[in-house]
């Protein structure tokens, strides 16, 4: 009695495309847009949606379309790969930078993955960085600051402690913490540093 068949045979080979895609592997795609905006590749509109694209992102091909048109990254066709040996992977325990453009606000919101260093630099714009929901790769976060003109809203876990350390404040600039964040034992802990001039610096917990 011949043998039935349904469709293509089992062991059909699929296209890395198709591919099913891990949690490590969207944290790193995600680490390179991160390496992507500290070059200047994206901006940070540019850089939310396309983090958005590749949380959500369920194949390789899905995965890797947020990479496509940044040179140095990883092609479409070619497997994402996890761990100390792949590309541009240990921006994930290095620096992001986020700059916002003159007069134009700087805002992070959502799940988006934290890396030891963060450097802000805004102008005349106002920065908003919601941090409550975010995935830190490390318990010390070193936050520094560069705004002038526009102020600076922070919002923190609930769990999270501040250390102020070797922040400037200039013509003007005040801090503000309305939590009690500083002081105390927490995780993450954020040291904030760098210079504010002409706008206050507000920390906040989560929205309600």
């Amino acid at each position: 009695m011949a043998a039935m068949t349904t469709g293509e045979p089992f062991g059909q080979k699929v296209d890395n495309r198709e591919l099913r895609v891990s949690d490590s592997e969207r944290e790193h795609v995600v680490a390179l847009l991160q390496k992507a905006i500290g070059r200047g590749l994206l901006t940070l509109e540019e850089f939310t949606e396309r983090t958005d694209v590749a949380l959500a992102a369920r194949t390789r091909g899905e995965l890797n379309a947020v990479l496509i048109d940044l040179p140095g990254m990883v092609h479409p066709d070619a497997p994402v790969r996890s761990g100390p040996s792949a590309v541009g992977a240990s921006v994930s325990g290095d620096t992001v930078e986020l700059v916002g453009g003159s007069m134009s606000p700087l805002t992070r919101s959502g799940r988006w993955v934290v890396p030891r260093n963060v450097v802000v630099r805004a102008k005349f714009g106002t920065t908003d960085l919601d941090f409550s929901a975010a995935q830190f790769e490390h318990a010390e976060v070193s936050l520094r600051v560069y705004a002038t003109g526009g102020p600076v809203l922070l919002r923190l876990p609930e769990t999270a402690a501040v250390t102020i350390a070797d922040l400037d404040t200039k013509w003007g600039a005040t801090v503000h913490d309305r939590v009690g964040f500083q002081g105390r034992a927490g995780n993450p802990h954020f040291t904030i540093s760098g210079e504010v001039s002409m706008a206050p610096l507000t920390i906040k917990g989560p929205r309600r």
